[in-house]
């Protein structure tokens, strides 16, 4: 059975910094792919952020580049963003999720997809203050 448990969120205020960690178990394969994905109330769930565990591959939302950075730890099975800089338009639920299938072109054709993801964790809540 597989699981994914978001942590990390949070009340700060705008400028701040926040660290998401997203541990995954029951997978077998070591070529995961990650994504981190949001929704704030009243909008579409968006990508974020996608890291390839196979190969380090990381892409962002245009809106969070420079601003976010998606790490994992492999021996951990554990996922981290770190969020930089907040924004109170940064305020949602934050989400990781795993495709059932990824493949190499997965973080850069499906980050904007998010219902081709199969597997979600229960999410974890960020809110920046103005």
């Amino acid at each position: 059975e597989v699981h994914i448990k978001e942590s990390g969120g949070g009340l700060v205020q705008a400028g701040g910094s926040l660290r998401l960690s997203c541990a995954t178990s029951g997978f077998t394969s070591d070529e995961l792919v990650i994504g981190w994905f949001r929704q704030a109330p009243g909008k579409e769930r968006e990508g974020v952020s996608c890291i390839s565990r196979r190969d380090g591959a990381t892409y962002y939302l245009d809106s969070v580049k420079g601003r976010f950075t998606v790490s994992s730890d492999n021996a951990k099975n554990t996922v981290y963003m770190q969020m930089n800089s907040l924004k109170p338009e940064d305020t949602a639920a934050y989400y990781c999720a795993v495709p059932a299938y990824p493949t190499v072109y997965t973080c850069q054709y499906d980050l904007g997809n998010w219902p081709a993801w199969d597997y979600w964790g229960q999410g974890t809540q960020v809110t920046v203050s103005s």
